[in-house]
């Protein structure tokens, strides 16, 4: 019996997991075959499918938002875009929001803020545009992994990103995050502050993080 050769590029089971950890299984695409995926198919995905993968490596990770994740992020997507409209500072995008941080390398962060410099000829229409947001959010679930996380930071400090927030809704922080080494956690009793990137923005967590009730 003749043997199937692997790709060029791509990646084993052992690669996968110095990469992205313990991740559940179905957040990695196996078609394309890991290593060898493009932005082609992380757009063809979000067409056919309407679903978003971050693009690594060539490797498609599924993302991962539940319901309250997805509320979360709304609520200080809503907080950011009130913030910079007013104040005229750039724009704001959310879950769906691709950005090519380099090539080859397609993020989506669940909320992220860019200023008008990424944008010097308007807003534009291109499915992944080269985008290297100020801000960068990104609501975590029990899906990701340390390494996956980690690698995100590397990413976005690599690329030139000034700030990013890992909410973590289950423990009610927000890890504040300088510099991919330089990190404050605040709890629900802190007061979120967009720092040197957003000065003046501000936003207290507990009501956060508070579930939403019925009035």
């Amino acid at each position: 019996m003749a043997q199937v050769e692997n790709p060029p590029n791509a990646m084993t089971l052992t690669d996968l997991a110095e990469l992205f950890g313990p991740m559940p299984a179905w957040r990695i695409r196996s078609v394309p075959v890991p290593g060898t995926a493009t932005e082609q198919d992380v757009i063809d995905i979000e067409e056919h499918e309407n679903r978003l993968c971050e693009l690594v490596e060539g490797v498609l990770v599924e993302k991962t938002v539940g319901f309250y994740e997805s509320v979360i992020a709304v609520a200080i997507a809503r907080r950011l875009g009130d913030f910079v409209e007013t104040h005229n500072l750039g724009v704001v995008s959310g879950e769906g929001g691709m950005m090519r941080l380099f090539p080859g390398m397609v993020r989506i962060p669940d909320v992220a803020f860019a200023s008008w410099k990424e944008f010097p000829d308007g807003i534009t229409e291109e499915p992944v545009p080269n985008i290297v947001p100020d801000l960068a959010v990104e609501v975590l679930s029990e899906g990701n992994t340390k390494p996956e996380m980690d690698r995100k930071l590397d990413d976005y400090f690599g690329a030139g990103v000034r700030l990013v927030w890992f909410v973590e809704p289950r423990k009610k922080t927000v890890e504040v995050f300088t510099g991919k080494d330089e990190s404050t956690v605040l709890d629900e009793n802190a007061t979120l502050s967009g720092g040197d990137v957003l000065p003046g923005f501000s936003m207290p967590l507990r009501p956060l993080f508070a579930k939403p009730k019925k009035k």
